[in-house]
């Protein structure tokens, strides 16, 4: 498409069968095709026909991904196939979430417990951000785009638009940030804050790293700039601007009277029922729960799980779909579902899980039956609110592929040359030996090793057994946040340790072309993580190697072992037969280690900045972002003398400003704080 927004940097052009697939995928696109699906194999550069697919189509665009840490992978990779666009990142900001419960057999409640990612917070934010200021947004997305998110039509009346030269009453405005969850604070400058001096507001959005600051002369906005949040230096001007409101869940005060009314209306129509059936234990508990929230939000317009009333504060009616992030695009958008044969069954068994939890809190007077409202959609919810769709999947499964009328475009060939790796099958008897051996091996030839386990446990004493024996290896499961799944495999990447073990989550689109060997552990135990599927998924893990191997430890060959066999050497025939035609010789991948989500730095690497050895440099402006959080950290956490250290520091660090590009002043011979034993809390 001429006219496109996409501008898709690249060094390479599309190689092997990749021409025909996007050109059969953009016919497709503008043939008005509801659904296609793209069969590529591991390593056959998915993504960047999913970004020349992308260009042509010129419009928003949804990437749906199944778990955060492929999510992670697609959004560096995508920024550097778009980096003058709009690439937004929108998974859940939870690192810990404990749903509210009640297990009725031992009358147990268990109340909501959370742990929220102010980064991942604020990605969230700055994608719907983009979609309500740009076009040329792209979106990578986990499953938790289709849960509530608030009506996209208050968010979108709640913005604050403010003009060079326009006349705005400053208390007015000060108390329009208040009304979008903007909270005053003259010391901290956090996401969500802002603070008054003089005739200037200073706004910390909390969609953005950098500060906005509002000169006012009089009622007259002066000048508006983007400003260095740290050293106060102005950045930009602009002439005009945006606020968006500081969270997702934002409504006006009039919606909430309303709201008031009908919550209490129905508290006392639930109350009625629990007691004509004889349940005063509920008609008590659902009463005093309610009534306690209701306060709450009349007081001071939120409470906890204010989410369970969101029908009343979005004006919906009951059993109407929840609003999601799909209701943020304006216009119709391109949704690509990564991995479908695992992601489609993800978002179809999300709404009856939600479903059977929260059933049982409203029967027990734990919840007004409105909670039901605050769901995930249900999956012919989520197919309506879309339009086109991409499904991706080295192996996709029936329900795509039915959908797409039983036809599948191949990407079979990779412009590497590679082939898809030799399957190896060996005995179960000294598994663990034998894996041992060829790790060391691997590692001397600087090669990474995955290693595949059946549950969680294994994972963890298998890596606990492998580093006694000082072999470098480290585990990787869900119950690593996102933010240190992206680093566990970035430190993979640049050799900081040789071997990987997990379960599933090393099946699907981890770009690891170091990767020379991926070892299954009980290959013959037959079940979903053994399935023809996983096992090719997991497989492929090593087709971005030139000396790629697969070993599965078996004492028998199963059916999706089989399947396994005779799919490789399918294709093993097929890449064989297009290198010997068109005299293409093997290549090994090489990929920049990307960022990614690396943008919270670990207390041990500021402090490995910090005492640089004389001569050495650091990035000042850095260190002092991370102390400042520490000191605040602390103080929350009542700690005053660490606070206070780390203040003193932070007042002598600033005397080592840069003063010349990539370097710093020396710190009078003297070393920088060094956190207490146990370093930051994490």
């Amino acid at each position: 498409m001429s006219n496109s927004p996409y501008k898709l940097a690249s060094d390479f052009q599309p190689a092997g069968d990749q021409p025909q697939a996007i050109e059969t995928l953009c016919e497709g696109l503008d043939a008005g095709k509801r659904f296609q699906v793209l069969e590529g194999v591991t390593g056959s550069g998915k993504t960047f026909t999913m970004a020349n697919l992308i260009r042509h189509w010129g419009g928003p665009t949804l990437i749906i991904s199944h778990n955060k840490t492929l999510a992670a992978q697609l959004y560096a990779e995508m920024k550097q196939f778009l980096p003058e666009n709009a690439v937004s990142y929108f998974v859940s900001y939870f690192d810990y979430y404990q749903p509210e419960a009640y297990i009725p057999t031992t009358d147990t409640f268990i109340d909501k417990d959370s742990s929220i990612n102010e980064e991942i917070e604020r990605l969230r934010l700055a994608a719907t951000n983009a979609l309500l200021n740009r076009r040329d947004v792209v979106i990578i997305a986990s499953v938790s785009c289709i849960y509530g998110l608030g009506s996209p039509e208050d968010y979108q009346n709640m913005l604050i638009h403010l003009q060079v030269g326009g006349e705005v009453d400053r208390d007015l405005f000060l108390e329009k940030l208040v009304a979008i969850q903007y909270t005053r604070n003259e010391m901290e400058k956090s996401p969500g804050t802002f603070r008054v001096r003089g005739d200037t507001v200073e706004l910390y959005p909390s969609y953005n790293e950098e500060g906005v600051r509002i000169s006012f002369w009089g009622n007259e906005i002066e000048r508006i700039q983007r400003f260095d949040p740290l050293t106060g230096d102005a950045l930009e001007n602009f002439t005009e601007i945006h606020i968006s409101p500081a969270r997702h869940f934002v409504t006006p005060y009039k919606k909430v009277e309303d709201a008031l009314g009908d919550i209490e209306r129905d508290m006392e129509n639930r109350v009625a029922e629990f007691e004509k059936d004889g349940k005063y234990l509920e008609a008590q508990r659902i009463r005093m729960r309610t009534e306690y929230d209701l306060e709450l939000l009349k007081e001071m317009g939120f409470c906890n799980g204010v989410e369970n009333y969101s029908r009343y504060l979005t004006g919906r009616k009951q059993g109407d779909r929840p609003f999601t992030l799909l209701d943020y695009f304006r216009e119709d958008f391109l949704t690509i579902v990564d991995e479908s044969h695992v992601s489609l069954p993800q978002i179809r068994g999300m709404y009856n899980g939600d479903l059977a939890r929260k059933s049982v809190l409203v029967e027990h007077g734990f919840r007004l039956p409105s909670a039901l409202d605050n769901r995930p959609l249900a999956f012919d919810e989520f197919m309506q609110c879309t339009g086109q769709m991409l499904f991706v999947s080295a192996t996709p499964a029936d329900l795509e592929v039915e959908m797409s009328g039983g036809v599948t475009v191949p990407q079979v060939i990779r412009p590497t040359g590679l082939v898809d790796p030799e399957v190896e099958i060996r005995p179960l008897s000294g598994q663990i030996d034998d894996v041992m051996h060829e790790i060391r091996e691997h590692a001397d030839r600087k090669q990474r090793v995955l290693v595949t386990t059946l549950t969680k446990k294994t994972a963890e004493d298998l890596s606990a057994y492998l580093e006694a024996l000082d072999l470098r290896t480290k585990y990787l499961h869900s119950d690593i946040d996102a933010i240190e799944r992206v680093e566990i495999i970035r430190a993979l990447r640049k050799g900081e340790f040789d071997c990987l073990i997990g379960i599933n989550l090393l099946r699907e689109g981890l770009d690891i072309p170091e990767v020379a060997l991926v070892a299954i552990l009980d290959a013959d135990k037959e079940g979903f993580l053994r399935s023809h599927t996983s096992l090719i998924q997991t497989a492929g893990r090593a087709a971005r190697h030139l000396d790629g191997k697969v070993i599965l430890y078996a004492d028998k060959i199963t059916d999706a072992m089989q399947a396994l066999l005779d799919t490789t050497e399918k294709r093993r025939k097929v890449q064989l037969a297009y290198n010997q035609e068109h005299n293409i010789t093997p290549r090994q991948i090489v990929k920049e280690i990307q960022d990614s989500l690396a943008v919270l730095k670990t207390a041990e690497d500021v402090e490995e900045q910090m005492v640089a050895e004389s001569g050495g440099s650091y990035d000042v402006k850095e260190v002092l972002r991370e102390m400042e959080s520490e000191m605040v950290e602390a103080a929350n956490s009542l700690e005053y003398e660490r606070a206070a250290m780390l203040r003193d520091q932070i007042a002598e660090l600033r005397t080592a400003l840069p003063t010349e590009a990539g370097s710093v002043k020396k710190m009078k011979g003297k070393k920088p704080f060094k956190y207490p034993k146990g370093g930051r809390k994490k």
